[in-house]
């Protein structure tokens, strides 16, 4: 189980750097005022929210802890993330401080997965 524990933990690593590489690569594009959401970054966010969900039922499923507080935190910060690149994933350009919110909210849920104990 362990195993599959780790196939998902590297899949869900994965996603996060599909949403934030996608953000990186519009960085340029975000100063001209004309950056948009690449597919990269739905199917980033997507592949965080499905392998997230498989990775906590598997930690509790070998009864490992798992803290529901943390994984609610950064449930609500992808939920947002997810909506706002779902429903905006189709304009040919996003505003800035919209865009820099995603950003910011990707940051965070990766501070947040490493730092909060």
């Amino acid at each position: 189980m362990d195993v599959l524990i780790h196939l998902f933990v590297g899949l869900h690593i994965i996603g996060i750097a599909s949403l934030l590489g996608g953000f990186l690569t519009q960085m340029k594009a975000m100063g001209r005022g004309t950056a948009r959401f690449v597919p990269a970054m739905l199917h980033g966010a997507l592949t965080m929210l499905v392998t997230g969900v498989v990775l906590v039922g598997l930690n509790q499923a070998q009864d490992y802890s798992v803290d529901n507080i943390k994984i609610g935190v950064k449930l609500a910060l992808l939920i947002v993330i997810l909506g706002l690149v779902y429903v905006k994933r189709d304009e040919e350009k996003v505003d800035k401080g919209l865009f820099g919110l995603v950003g910011l909210l990707t940051t965070a849920n990766v501070f947040i997965a490493v730092l909060w104990t």
